[in-house]
This record gives C-alpha cells, sequence and structure tokens, in this order.
C-alpha cells in the first residue's frame, strides 16, 4: 500500500512510520512539527519509501497534494493537550475536529477512501460501566479534547455513509515508550531531574489509569485494519489492568533511585476534565488475536530509560 500519515513525526505517528516501512509499504508523512521531532523520522528518511511533506491539515491545498497515490491515511495529528483545554478551547476546535474534516475532505476530492483514525477513550468522559466497551450508553464529555475527537468521530462516520469511506476508530489509553515526550510520566521525570527532593502531584495520586506501550498499540492497529472488515470499525486499545498514580510514581522513583517527598495538591481529579478512572475493555480487539505484550509497569520504566537516554526532549517540551 501507499499510506499517508498525518501527525508522523510524533510519539506513535513516528512509531507507525517505521512499522508500515518495515512491512514494505511505501509512506508519505505530514506534519507541521509544532511539536513533532525530527529525530524521530530519522529512520524513515534513510528510506527510498519515504517521502516527507511540512504542512499543517488545516491547509487544505496540502493535503490534497499529499493525497496522490494513497490508498490508505492514518490520520494522528492532533492538539493532545488534556490539561489545557480551557486555556485555548480555539485548539481542539480547530487542529483535532476542523482539521479532520479537512482530511476527510481532501480524501473525498482526491477518491481516497480508506481511514485509520486516532482517537481516544476520553470520550467516554465518567461512565458508569468499567471496564468501558466501545458500545457504553453515549457519554458526557467532560473535557474539550475529548469532545472535539468524538465531533470528529462523527464527521468520519458520517462520510463512510455518505462518501463510500471504509473506517478504523481507536480509542486509545495513554500510551507510553520510546520517543514518548508528552503526559505525566515525562512532567514527573522532568520535576525529578530538576528538583530531586521533591515531587508535585496534581489531584491525590488516587486516579486509576490505564496505558498502553507504543508498540503494542501500533500492532493492534495494524491487525485491525487487516481482519476488520465492517464499513465503520471501532476499537478501544489498552490493557486488562490498571494502575493509581501514586505506583507509577513508585516505579518511577525507584527506577531513578530516588525517595522524593511528594506533595498532593489535593482532590480526585488533576485538572478540568481529567477522569480518575480509566478502563476500557479490550475484548472486540482480542477477539482478532491481539494481546498487549507489555504491562503498564515495563511500560513506565520504558518510557523513563528512554528518556534519561534522550535529554534533548527535556530542553524541547
Amino acid at each position: 500500500m501507499h499510506c499517508l500519515v498525518t501527525g508522523a513525526a510524533g510519539f506513535i505517528g513516528s512509531h507507525l512510520v517505521d512499522r508500515l516501512l518495515a512491512l514494505g509499504h511505501d509512506v508519505t508523512g505530514y506534519d507541521n512539527f509544532s511539536t513533532g521531532q525530527e529525530e524521530f523520522l530519522r529512520q524513515a528518511l534513510a528510506s527510498p519509501r519515504f517521502r516527507l511533506l511540512r504542512a499543517d491539515v488545516l491547509d487544505q491545498p496540502a493535503l490534497e497534494r499529499a493525497m496522490e497515490g494513497v490508498d490508505l491515511v492514518f490520520h494522528l495529528a492532533a492538539n493532545a493537550d488534556v490539561r489545557f483545554g480551557t486555556q485555548h478551547p480555539w485548539k481542539d476546535l480547530e487542529q483535532n475536529t476542523i482539521g479532520t474534516w479537512r482530511v476527510l475532505e481532501a480524501m473525498r476530492k482526491c477518491s481516497v477512501r480508506r481511514i485509520a483514525f486516532a482517537s481516544t477513550g476520553s470520550i467516554y468522559g465518567e461512565p458508569e460501566v468499567f471496564p468501558t466497551p466501545e458500545d457504553c450508553p453515549f457519554p458526557v464529555q467532560t473535557s474539550l479534547y475529548g469532545a472535539s475527537k468524538l465531533a470528529a468521530e462523527g464527521f468520519i462516520e458520517a462520510y463512510a455513509e455518505g462518501f463510500d469511506f471504509q473506517a478504523w476508530i481507536f480509542r486509545f489509553v495513554s500510551i507510553l515508550g520510546e520517543r514518548y515526550s508528552h503526559g505525566h510520566v515525562f512532567d514527573f521525570y522532568k520535576q525529578l531531574r530538576q528538583h530531586p527532593e521533591v515531587l508535585h502531584v496534581l489531584g491525590n495520586g488516587r486516579q486509576r489509569k490505564s496505558y498502553l506501550y507504543v508498540h503494542d498499540c501500533v500492532e493492534a492497529m495494524l491487525l485491525a485494519i487487516e481482519k476488520a472488515s465492517a464499513k465503520v470499525n471501532i476499537f478501544n486499545l489498552g490493557t486488562d489492568e490498571y494502575c493509581e498514580v501514586n505506583d507509577s510514581i513508585r516505579w518511577i522513583t525507584e527506577r531513578l533511585g530516588l525517595s522524593p517527598r511528594i506533595v498532593y495538591a489535593g482532590g480526585d481529579r488533576g485538572w478540568v476534565g481529567d477522569n480518575p478512572f480509566i478502563f476500557l475493555d479490550c475484548s472486540r480487539i482480542k477477539a482478532l488475536g491481539w494481546r498487549a505484550r507489555l504491562s503498564i509497569r515495563d511500560a513506565v520504566i520504558r518510557t523513563v530509560d528512554y528518556l534519561a537516554a534522550n535529554p534533548f526532549l527535556l530542553e524541547r517540551r
């Protein structure tokens, strides 16, 4: 296939690019480098089957040029800043919802009919059912990020119906692993590097979260595209476990050999829209034969090891 990957220089996108190239596909990477890192694409840039376009998903002419000869679009480009969404509410609308619509429009005009979309488990808000299945009662939105992703899902489903698209929608838990540069493990590591004697934690540390190793995430996406053939295919991607924030703090500090004083901000949420319990039912993707390879603990440790070996990320983020 010839695949277009938006957000190709990002954490998940760059791993997806590497995997697609390893499988023998041609890949066009598309990224505006607002948060992506060219270092993440070093391996891909050495391949004659990879081309890189520096452009924004709001740039309709650039998107249409990128669609030339494409068989399948992986749309991963997005604003993933959940915590500060209320400080710049237009970002989620523009980059996540409108950006997705522009990708869909470019696909329609260029007769590209297959899209894989990186959504989020945040679209479930604060559900009453755990583990939370894909067909749970329609959720009340609690974050601008989740609302923007759910709106994007709606556009994808409508284009599938109206223009005969085929879609795979993936609702991720938080992803960890090499090239990770955004989220609580990054924030904790950065704090401990600056002042190893104290760690400030938003909330009470008892928030329960689920995480998934990035390579397990990529393999699940590719397996679903291979085996699921409905017009619209929706999959939760996560593990069969969750942990408290306090658990991840213990794993991080033990790995670093530190014993900091922990200062909690208090409350059961770290910020507006922070879901105090995330645990997804992943039986649908597991029915296709997929299993997560790494535990949450091992994924956290691999992330810490990567950050320790790549200090350039701390200087840029």
